[in-house]
C-alpha cells in the first residue's frame, strides 16, 4: 500500500509526465536563429504587452526573460560571437568591435582580413570569419552533414559572419546604395559570390526607386508612439524626438537615414525569406541553418535612444515584419525551430533619463584619455603619450614612444601609475591590469551570470593579444558616449541594462513556458546541438538546457 507521501509523489510524477508528453518535441529540419541588435530584456519587457505579430508568436514558446551576455564589453561583434559558438569572447577571439595592434600601431576591426575583398567595393573594409578562433553551430553541422546548407544575413557584416561561422554557404549584409554584399577570397569571383542575392538586389533597388522609404508612424502604433514626442538638447544639438524624420538633403545623408530606420530590418528579413525559398532550406532530409541579425534597433538606439517615438515605432514594425517572416516558414516541409535573442542591450540617452529622475552622465572619451596622458607624462617624466584608446575607453593600451609595443618595464610602470589614477576617478567603478585578469581563477562553470563579479565579467571578455592592458568598468550611471547628430546613446558596459537580453525558443507545438532563471547566450548553441543530434566541442563554455520538460540533453 502506498503511503500518503508516496501517493502524492506518484501523482506529481504522473502529472509531470503528462505535461511533458503534451508538449511536442522539436524535430527541426530548419533552425532559424535571429539576433535583434541592441534588443535588451528591458526593451522586450516594455513592449511585450503590445506584441501582436512575430514577437507575440515567439513569446508563446520557451521564454527566458533573463538571458545574459555574461561578459563585460557588451558590443556587437563580441556579443554575436557568443550566440552560436557556445563560448565567451575570451575564447572566440572577438574581444571588442575594434582593438589596437601595437605591432603595427593601427586599430584593427574585429573581422578585418586584408587577404580578401568586398564584392561591392574591392577597396572597402575587407572582412571574413578569420579572426574568430571558435567554430559555430553551423560549422558543427557541416562537419557531420556536408549537405546541410548554412546562410547568414544581416544589416552588418559582423552580424552575418559571426553567427553563420567559417563554413557558411553564404554570408550577406546590407550596404546602402548597393544592396547585400559579401566577402571574396583570392581566386573567387565577386559575381559568383553575389549570385544568391543578385536578383534580390536588383529588385530591392527597383522597388526603392519606385517607392522611396519614408519613415513615419505605422498606423497600428501611431497613437502610443506619438505620445512620446518631446524636444531635447543633446550636446550642442537641439532636436525633436518625433516622426517623420526630416528629409535628408545629401545623398550620403539619405543612405545613412535609410540605414538607421526600420527599412534595414525589412530588407534583411525579405532576403532571409528569399534565401529560404530559393535554396529550399528545411525541405530536405538534412538540417539546415539560417541566421538573421537585425541591425536597425541598434542604429536607431544609438541615434535616437531607446525610449522615444522612434524606437516605439521600430519595435512595432519589427513585430509586424517578423510575423510575415514566420508565416513564410509555414511552407517549410520539415520542422522549424526558431531562436530569438540579442547581442547586447542598451540604455537610453542621458537627457531623457534625467527627465525620469536618473543621474546619468556621459564620459567623453578623447578629453578623458588626454587628461590621463597629460598626468602620466608629468608624473613619470615621459616624452610621449603612453595610453591609446582607439578601440574605446574601456580598453586602454600602453604603448612605447613609437605608439607600438612598450618595453616590459615601461608597460609595468605606466600600467601601475595609470591604474592608480583611474581607480581614483569618480566615474570609474573598477579598473584592472589585464595580466592579472588572465591569471585569475575562473568562476565555477555553474555560476549564475547574475552573480558574477565585475572581474569575472571582464575575464570573459579578455582575449590575449587583442584586449587592452587596462580594462575599465565605468559606474552604471556614467556612460562612455558622444552626443552628436547620429550618436546620442551607446552600450558596452558590464551592467545589466547592457547584459540582459531575452532568449526565446519556439516551434510549432511548443507548450508556452516562462523560465525565469537566468540563461547565458553561450547555452544556445549546445541546446540547439542537442535538439538536432549534434555533439558540440568539449571546450565550450555553454551547457545544454532541455527544451521539453523531463527531457535529458
Amino acid at each position: 500500500m502506498l503511503t500518503c507521501g508516496a501517493l502524492a509523489a506518484a501523482v506529481l510524477a504522473t502529472g509531470f509526465a503528462a505535461q511533458a508528453a503534451a508538449q511536442a518535441k522539436p524535430d527541426p529540419k530548419l533552425v532559424v536563429v535571429i539576433s535583434v541588435d541592441q534588443f535588451s530584456a528591458n526593451l522586450y519587457a516594455q513592449h511585450r504587452p503590445e506584441f501582436v505579430g512575430g514577437l507575440a508568436t515567439l513569446s508563446q514558446g520557451i521564454v527566458y526573460p533573463n538571458g545574459y551576455q555574461s561578459h563585460a564589453f557588451t558590443e556587437t561583434c563580441p556579443g554575436h560571437s557568443t550566440l552560436l559558438t557556445g563560448k565567451h569572447p575570451n575564447k572566440t577571439g572577438i574581444s571588442a568591435n575594434d582593438w589596437y595592434d601595437r605591432a603595427t600601431g593601427k586599430t584593427v576591426y574585429c573581422l578585418a582580413d586584408p587577404t580578401v575583398t568586398l564584392a561591392d567595393d574591392p577597396k572597402g573594409r575587407a572582412v571574413s570569419p578569420a579572426n574568430m578562433v571558435a567554430t559555430t553551430y553551423g560549422d558543427w553541422l557541416k562537419a557531420v552533414s556536408p549537405g546541410s546548407r548554412v546562410f547568414g544575413v544581416s544589416g552588418k557584416d559582423r552580424g552575418a559572419i559571426t553567427m553563420s561561422g567559417h563554413k557558411a554557404d553564404g554570408q550577406f549584409w546590407y550596404q546602402p546604395g548597393f544592396g547585400f554584399t559579401t566577402w571574396v577570397a583570392p581566386g573567387q569571383s565577386a559575381q559568383e559570390r553575389l549570385k544568391p542575392v543578385a536578383a534580390f538586389n536588383a529588385k530591392l533597388a527597383a522597388d526603392l526607386k519606385a517607392h522611396p522609404f519614408t519613415w513615419d508612424y505605422a498606423k497600428a502604433s501611431a497613437k502610443r508612439c506619438k505620445a512620446l514626442e518631446a524636444d531635447y538638447q543633446t550636446g550642442g544639438r537641439q532636436w525633436r524626438a518625433a516622426l517623420p524624420i526630416p528629409a535628408a538633403t545629401s545623398d550620403a545623408d539619405k543612405l545613412r537615414d535609410l540605414y538607421a530606420s526600420p527599412y534595414a530590418d525589412q530588407a534583411t528579413l525579405e532576403l532571409a525569406q528569399r534565401l529560404r525559398e530559393s535554396y529550399a532550406l528545411g525541405d530536405g532530409p538534412q538540417v539546415d541553418l539560417l541566421t538573421v541579425s537585425l541591425s536597425a534597433t541598434d542604429f536607431i538606439g544609438h541615434r535616437y535612444g531607446t525610449r522615444g517615438p522612434e524606437m516605439c515605432d521600430q519595435i512595432a514594425r519589427l513585430d509586424e515584419r517578423l510575423g510575415v517572416f514566420l508565416k513564410s516558414l509555414d511552407k517549410v516541409k520539415g520542422g522549424v525551430l526558431v531562436v530569438l535573442t540579442a547581442d547586447h542591450g542598451g540604455a537610453d540617452f542621458a537627457e531623457r533619463l534625467h527627465d525620469e529622475g536618473y543621474d546619468f552622465e556621459r564620459v567623453i572619451g578623447k578629453p578623458w584619455v588626454a587628461k590621463l596622458n597629460a598626468q602620466l607624462r608629468s608624473d613619470l617624466g615621459l616624452a610621449w603619450d603612453p595610453l591609446v584608446a582607439d578601440g574605446g575607453i574601456d580598453q586602454i593600451y600602453v604603448v612605447g614612444p613609437d605608439r607600438k609595443t612598450p618595453s616590459l618595464a615601461d608597460r609595468a610602470r605606466v600600467t601601475a601609475a595609470a591604474l592608480a589614477l583611474i581607480n581614483r576617478d569618480p566615474s570609474v567603478a573598477q579598473a584592472f591590469d589585464s595580466n592579472a585578469i588572465f591569471t585569475m581563477e575562473a568562476a565555477p562553470a555553474d555560476a549564475s551570470p547574475e552573480e558574477l563579479s565585475i572581474a569575472e565579467r571582464v575575464r570573459r571578455s579578455a582575449y590575449p593579444g587583442r584586449v587592452g592592458d587596462i580594462l575599465i568598468a565605468f559606474k552604471p550611471d556614467r556612460v562612455p558616449a558622444t552626443a552628436g547628430a547620429t550618436y546620442v546613446s551607446t552600450h558596452g558596459s558590464p551592467w545589466d541594462y547592457d547584459r540582459r537580453v531575452p532568449i526565446l525558443f519556439w516551434w510549432k507545438g511548443a507548450a508556452p513556458r516562462e523560465r525565469v532563471l537566468p540563461l547565458d547566450t553561450v547555452d544556445i548553441a549546445p541546446t540547439l546541438a542537442a535538439a538536432t543530434g549534434l555533439k558540440p566541442p568539449a571546450d565550450i563554455d555553454g551547457v545544454c538546457r532541455p527544451l521539453v520538460l523531463g527531457e535529458k540533453c
